[in-house]
């Protein structure tokens, strides 16, 4: 059985899936009550700055300290899904036999790719976020990885992305992702961490990451295989339904996660 290790972004104590593949990261630890997890604020670590970079936290603690030969990211109420079905959710959690699998054939897995059916990923972006920080990043990268600007263009007019940070990769694949994926979040940090957004839109260098997934899949041309991804909690539709078109048609932009 292949070494993987997936790490599942945790910001407070919840259910976690009863497979030896997943390791329960405690992110924005410094500072909190221990939750009995895997904290990201020991060996080299950017704990501090979970209020801007989110789950990225645990994915650098995860990038400079954890010892496996695959490593990925999942969230405490978003995984990867397997292929059993069952009436408790946690039972469909994608397992670490079916991942071995899995990596015969490829060195990369992602979730399936989430629609935006009517918006562009940048214009979706722009409605809903402060958009001066995804603006910045094509500068960014057309200052420091100009190899990657044709594909980050051609990315914020598509209308479907792979999403939410999740991923599992072969490690040097991962670490070449990781070094070029953070010169870019820290130069956008750097650029606006003194601008003075709320507590929510002040999360943008861990959204625009997300965003940065398949400018570097699409450059760099690697093959991946998709897997379906599950939510642990019940999405509310109406109040998501209701803050996009509030964004869209009122240019009101979000106040808070659906």
């Amino acid at each position: 059985m292949k070494n993987i290790k997936v790490i599942i972004a945790t910001h407070k104590k919840y259910r976690m899936p009863d497979d030896p593949m997943y390791l329960p990261v405690q992110v924005g630890s410094e500072g909190k009550e221990d939750l009995g997890y895997q904290r990201d604020n020991v060996g080299e670590n950017i704990s501090t700055l979970n209020p801007y970079f989110c789950e990225l936290t645990g994915l650098y603690w995860a990038w400079k300290n954890l010892d496996a030969d695959y490593v990925g990211l999942a969230h405490y109420r978003r995984h990867f899904k397997g292929q059993q079905k069952a009436k408790d959710p946690f039972d469909e959690v994608l397992t670490l036999k079916e991942t071995d699998a899995l990596f015969d054939h490829t060195d990369i897995i992602v979730p399936k790719r989430r629609m935006y059916y009517i918006e562009t990923i940048y214009d979706h972006y722009t409605h809903t976020m402060m958009g001066e920080p995804l603006d910045a990043v094509r500068e960014i990268i057309a200052k420091k990885h100009p190899d990657y600007l044709a594909a980050f263009d051609k990315h914020m007019q598509e209308r479907s992305q792979h999403a939410f940070n999740m991923f599992i990769m072969k490690k040097d694949k991962f670490d070449e992702y990781c070094t070029w994926m953070f010169d870019i979040i820290f130069d956008l940090y750097d650029e606006f961490k003194d601008v003075d957004y709320n507590a929510f839109h002040a999360r943008f260098p861990g959204r625009i990451s997300e965003r940065l997934l398949d400018v570097w899949l699409m450059t760099k041309g690697y093959s991946y295989e998709e897997v379906p991804f599950i939510y642990m909690e019940k999405i509310n539709k109406v109040a998501k339904v209701s803050g996009f078109l509030k964004a869209k048609l009122f240019h009101k932009k979000y106040g808070e996660s659906f």
